[in-house]
């Protein structure tokens, strides 16, 4: 809690010059490859926070940071990896954390609805848990990672706006993950200039 204190007053506290955009994001995740067969089920636990500096009126570049984390719950039956198999239920988490350099390009940025496209290079934290009884099963990797996004801004007023966005993250294979992790994301947030 106290962290997001500290996220929160820093989003607050920034000053309000028209050549930034810094938003919160709540963050709802659909996994999809080899992360979707591993849990199929969508996240409802996530955010992100974007920084952007308008260096046109129209392209913004800056960083952007997230979690999301995925879970699902199986039922009782034999599970087998590599030369051991347990039985019992599983309970399996998948942790993914972007930490990004971004660009956007913004169509009409002096509108009060601005639509934007934009792209994210960087790395991507996955960890992947699979826990049966006392049992642990962790495996972990900074992918390499890529994200294509739209979305939309709606500007209340010079200094505030709410945002919509996708985006889809594509964290190449790495450390003990032997697949790209990659997963679909739908952002609402609050857009502070």
């Amino acid at each position: 809690m106290k962290k997001l204190l500290i996220i929160l007053f820093i989003v607050v506290s920034v000053p309000a010059f028209s050549q930034n955009l810094t938003t919160l994001e709540y963050s709802m995740g659909f996994a999809t490859g080899d992360m979707g067969d591993f849990i199929d089920k969508p996240s409802f636990r996530g955010f992100t926070l974007d920084y952007r500096r308008l260096v046109q009126p129209n392209v913004g570049v800056g960083f952007e940071g997230g979690w999301n984390v995925f879970y699902s719950e199986e039922s009782y039956a034999v599970y087998t990896q590599e030369n051991v198999s347990l039985g019992g239920r599983q309970f399996r988490y998948q942790n993914q954390v972007p930490l990004l350099f971004s660009a956007d390009y913004y169509f009409h940025p002096d509108e009060t609805i601005n639509p934007f496209v934009g792209l994210g290079i960087g790395t991507m934290y996955s960890r992947r848990n699979t826990d049966m009884g006392q049992y642990t099963l962790e495996e972990d990797g900074w992918n390499f990672a890529l994200r294509p996004e739209v979305g939309v801004v709606y500007e209340v007023n010079p200094e505030f706006g709410f945002s919509l966005t996708g985006k889809y993250y594509y964290g190449f294979e790495a450390g003990d993950l032997n697949e790209p992790m990659s997963y679909f994301a739908l952002n609402i947030g609050f857009v502070f200039k």
